[in-house]
């Protein structure tokens, strides 16, 4: 292998570090932006409505043998 090969294969390798760094940047900061807009969203859930006149005992339960 010529000086040459071995400058190709160092620059190959400073390269590739080089764009792991920045697609796992790439990669946090889409993480980051994900967890922002889940957030947005579970908060913009409204809360459900509470009606007085029923028993405390309905809505608690599903029958699923139908």
């Amino acid at each position: 292998m010529d000086v040459t090969g071995i400058a190709r294969v160092a620059t190959t390798l400073a390269d590739v570090g080089t764009s792991q760094a920045v697609s796992l940047a790439v990669l946090k900061k889409a993480i980051n932006i994900s967890a922002e807009s889940a957030t947005a969203l579970i908060e913009a859930i409204p809360e459900a409505p509470t009606v007085p006149n029923l028993p405390p005992n309905l809505g608690r339960n599903i029958n699923t043998t139908a």
